[in-house]
């Protein structure tokens, strides 16, 4: 039986000339008991959706219903949790859950609501946290008060708008699989909208994507049987075809055709050397230990001592390698790739670039960061073009710009370049950065986690973006992540890093997978999970901040060995 029901259902915001159809025609029936997942990414209408079903938003045009009457407003059958949290700061975890059953049950005895609040705030696990504010707490612990004060108020349907997208992958992976079990619990109607294909896949009964123009896209069954752990899928055939078709299917609707460039790169040199397009590609690429990092170590002074962060770090690539760096929070990966930026001092050991000390920030060393840092008020062009003039000072003014266009182009920015950065998009802001990385020519590429902010098919657009501009001069080039299939995609080598304090290399994976490379290529490689399941293994081990002996980089030692 149909719990939720839309028909025909539009939604328009603005008026004449100025309005928006944020969705158009939606059709849909959501099952009593059902876990539905919706897959929206930016600009697809997703949280209007949810806003519709929780009475928020009313539609422009068609009907929808809740147990066939007609939705007219928000009401205490229908819980909604937010990306967002929403608590109130003054109060404690109690007292957020106890202020929501107050609103909902007004004629409860107190002692029952104190009882409900009790039970739901030691379901999501924060029983030991009742008297904290949400000052007091992490990302997740907020999360899951608001999962908490949901429940409590007793819904039918549990309404979730991508509750999960502002937490770090664990605390992500682990509050998704309470939020299943709260659902196998209770049997709630759940109706989940999230921009992750694996977490739409671990929890739902059927998952409908929706289109960029605000129509629902097609519809996919997921049969596996649960529960659904989530190392055993790497190794599930029905797992792997539905990721398959799921992402597919996204991109196809979802990315734009790559955008084929007509400008040429001048032939002028930075004041790094290099170019002619980075001397044809970077050729035979044959200098071995290119770069170098050799017994790194950061030490920073506390009140309680000297706190080793980075241990014993010992790493060499070659010239035109392409390294991905992963593990947990707290590991060290963005103070290796600072200190090897020139941006953080080296307590002990060495960085040698090609041959001399990294010493300082330098333009030869270019990085990208989570935020690009742009001037909002310049233009994509001007924005670009402000490390170029430093380090093109032979190139005349025309040569230059030559440079900045070439790459806003070849990141698809080629009708946004005098566009102010106040007025992009994240994804955009992050295709300047990109562009304006490349465009200095370096000779060492440092991305820190380059898409960590942005929803999965612009991080997908992105990272498609970023291959195509890289195989193009075969930088040298370090990314740390801490999403798995970004890591393999982009590296010929994925270097994994123990918790720290103390974190030093423990394990080396190399990624022979042919290049160039695109995500659908890769997804349908017979050695791709393979891959994927030694680096899920290592952080598995390395979960909850365990601390096992660190095995030896074997691919690193037979690198050295055969040198």
């Amino acid at each position: 039986m149909s719990i939720l029901k839309f028909e025909n259902v539009s939604k328009s915001f603005g008026e004449g000339t100025a309005r928006t159809d944020v969705l158009k025609n939606i059709d849909l029936e959501v099952q009593e008991g059902e876990f539905l997942v919706l897959l929206g990414f930016s600009g697809t209408g997703k949280t209007t959706l949810i806003n519709l079903m929780a009475g928020l938003e009313s539609p422009s045009k068609g009907r929808l219903t809740f147990k066939d009457k007609e939705i007219n407003g928000p009401g205490p059958e229908r819980g909604v949790i937010f990306q967002s949290y929403s608590l109130m700061p003054w109060l404690t975890v109690l007292g957020n859950v106890m202020l929501a059953l107050e609103s909902v049950f007004p004629k409860m005895p107190k002692a029952e609501k104190l009882e409900k609040a009790n039970h739901y705030i030691k379901m999501v696990g924060l029983s030991h946290a009742t008297s904290r504010r949400p000052a007091e707490l992490s990302g997740g612990m907020r999360q899951r008060v608001n999962v908490a004060r949901a429940l409590a108020m007793n819904p039918e349907v549990l309404l979730l708008d991508e509750p999960l997208s502002a937490l770090d992958a664990l605390t992500r992976a682990n509050l998704a699989d309470e939020i299943e079990a709260i659902w196998q619990a209770d049997k709630k109607t759940c109706v989940l909208i999230t921009n992750d294909v694996d977490e739409a896949i671990i929890l739902a009964d059927r998952i409908i994507a929706l289109n960029p123009d605000g129509t629902l896209g097609d519809e996919f069954k997921v049969d596996i049987p649960r529960p659904r752990d989530r190392m055993e899928m790497n190794h599930h055939e029905g797992f792997k075809k539905l990721r398959l078709d799921v992402t597919n299917y996204l991109m196809d609707v979802g990315i734009e055709a790559k955008v084929e460039g007509s400008r040429m790169l001048p032939d002028v040199t930075p004041i790094h050397g290099q170019p002619k397009a980075v001397t044809e590609a970077q050729k035979g690429m044959i200098d071995k230990n290119f770069l170098d990092f050799s017994q790194l170590h950061k030490v920073y002074p506390t009140p309680k001592g000297p706190l080793t962060v980075v241990e014993d770090f010992n790493l060499k690539l070659n010239r035109g390698e392409f390294i991905s760096l992963i593990g947990h929070s707290g590991c060290g990966k963005s103070t290796v790739l600072t200190m090897a930026a020139g941006l953080n001092d080296i307590s002990k050991g060495a960085i040698r670039l090609d041959g001399r000390h990294v010493e300082g920030a330098d333009p030869e060393r270019a990085v990208v960061f989570q935020s690009p840092n742009l001037f909002p008020w310049l233009t994509a062009r001007e924005n670009c073009a402000i490390g170029v003039d430093k380090v093109y000072p032979k190139a005349s003014q025309a040569e230059r710009q030559d440079v900045v266009e070439y790459y806003l182009e070849r990141v698809g920015l080629s009708d946004a370049m005098d566009r102010p950065a106040h007025s992009m998009s994240n994804g955009m802001k992050q295709r300047v950065g990109i562009a304006r990385a490349f465009a200095l020519s370096p000779k060492l590429l440092l991305l820190d986690e380059p898409f960590g902010m942005l929803d999965s098919l612009t991080r997908w657009e992105l990272q498609e973006v970023l291959m195509e501009v890289w195989d193009r001069t075969k930088v040298t080039a370090i990314c740390v992540t801490h999403d798995v299939d970004e890591a393999i995609l982009l590296a010929d080598r994925v270097v994994m890093m123990t918790n720290g304090p103390q974190a030093t290399i423990g394990k080396i994976v190399d990624v022979d997978l042919p290049r160039p490379r695109t995500r659908k290529a890769l997804l349908e490689h017979p050695d791709y999970y393979k891959f994927r399941q030694e680096v899920l293994d290592f952080l598995e081990e390395y979960e909850h901040g365990a601390k096992p002996k660190p095995k030896a980089a074997a691919s690193d030692k037979s690198k050295i060995a055969a040198e």
